[in-house]
């Protein structure tokens, strides 16, 4: 391979490097399932949510909670349970009171 060619593979190598994991330390990735699954075992774990009432749907650590609680109190504890979670980067809740 002539010098030209490794220079230039040397150069896109390292350009692909550099843009692997952009703004994240090193174990600070958390994928969308892990989210997720952080999430409703909180939400089962909190004496003041039911974790069988209400999905939750992780997209690129945007966290959408959806379901039915019987009160304000348990909807606003949801999206509290929600934004503690390490990866979450907004919570949108679709939460309904009945």
């Amino acid at each position: 391979m002539s010098l030209v060619k490794k220079i230039i593979v040397a150069v896109l190598v390292a350009g692909l490097l550099g843009c692997a994991g952009a703004g994240q330390k090193t174990g600070e990735f958390v994928d969308d399932s892990t989210i997720t699954t952080k999430v409703k075992t909180k939400l089962f774990n909190d004496p003041v949510t039911s974790g069988w009432n209400i999905t939750v749907v992780t997209d690129n650590g945007m966290v959408q909670l959806a379901g039915s609680v019987k009160t304000s109190k348990e909807r606003d504890r949801a999206t509290e349970i929600a934004r503690s979670v390490t990866g979450v980067r907004s919570v949108k809740n679709n939460l309904i009171i009945k």
